[in-house]
């Protein structure tokens, strides 16, 4: 095992911006804002050789390239969001300024359901389908732990860091080589 696997590394620095989020100060434009939403965009981004990964893995080439690509869909709207984010912290002079900011981001038709709403859910969806359908490449606990590790940071952001833990743990088989993807089985 690699000591900086993507799999692992990805969770630990959105768990590392969900710790960052705890410290005071750290949701107004200062120097915690930017670090913690520095530490979630490289996160997010170790994220796509994590789904490259799990796509190899999947027998059912259709399926996973689906799910493949409604997870980066997803992933690609919450680099987006996070992007933004960080612009928000660079240019906002105090926290009244922050909040006038994203307001007028967020008031631009489109910009929440594609950043914010609707779309960033797709990383998850596509995620545990693909851990779904990569069946007889990793545990069934897998996907389980990746999704009460979902549903724990969709219920509360400030327990991104336990979360990021169980998604770690999720994705540590991803950290083992695998073999070839076995062909499914013809009815």
């Amino acid at each position: 095992m690699k000591n900086h696997h993507p799999a692992l590394t990805a969770p630990l620095l959105i768990g590392l911006y969900g710790a960052i989020r705890l410290l005071p100060g750290s949701k107004e434009p200062e120097a915690g804002w930017l670090l913690g939403h520095a530490a979630l965009l490289a996160g997010l981004l170790l994220f796509v050789p994590v789904l490259l990964e799990l796509r190899r893995r999947v027998a059912a080439r259709l399926l996973g390239t689906v799910a493949l690509v409604v997870a980066g869909t997803g992933l690609a709207a919450s680099v987006g969001q996070t992007l933004i984010d960080l612009w928000v912290g660079v240019v906002a002079v105090d926290k009244a300024d922050q909040h006038r900011l994203f307001g007028e981001i967020q008031d631009v038709p489109g910009v929440l359901p594609v950043f914010y709403t609707v779309l960033p859910t797709l990383f998850y969806l596509g995620l545990l389908v693909l851990l779904g359908a990569a069946f007889r490449q990793v545990p069934l606990w897998s996907p389980l732990l990746v999704l009460a590790a979902t549903v724990l940071m969709a219920a509360n952001l400030d327990l991104m860091t336990p979360g990021a833990l169980l998604f770690a743990l999720g994705l540590r088989p991803l950290t083992v080589p695998a073999g070839p993807p076995m062909r499914p089985v013809a009815a």
